[in-house]
């Protein structure tokens, strides 16, 4: 990824990953609905994507469909999360997570054959 993508950015990602390709109009009616916002910062927010890369907008109708993978932005977030806050240990994140949840057994072993089959 190249550049950093904001909260904002994300909330309109994942309208556009579950409804693509899907009009900025339409956007705009879901962010309204889900997330409270006019449809001026909508369009704001779906320009900023476009310039950075992350959809594109084709007319007419002016129909986004992404250019990033919402798995491609998750690992690209999660990997800088670990460099921010834990100086790039996964370990401390994990370590971290379970301090703060309390795990069911099924948890446990759910999370050992993850950590397995890698």
């Amino acid at each position: 990824m190249k550049e950093k993508i904001f909260d904002s950015e994300i909330k309109v990602m994942e309208i556009i990953w579950d409804s693509e390709p899907v009009s900025a109009k339409d956007i705009s009616v879901v962010a309204a609905d889900k997330i409270g916002w006019n449809k001026n910062t909508t369009y704001t927010v779906i320009k900023k994507l476009e310039e950075k890369g992350y959809i594109k907008r084709e007319d007419p109708g002016f129909v986004c469909t992404s250019l990033v993978t919402r798995d491609a932005v998750r690992k690209n977030e999660t990997k800088g999360l670990v460099e921010r806050l834990f100086g790039g240990s996964k370990k401390a994140l994990f370590s971290a997570l379970l301090d703060d949840e309390e795990l069911t057994g099924d948890d446990i072993e759910e999370l050992r054959r993850m950590i397995d089959k890698r």
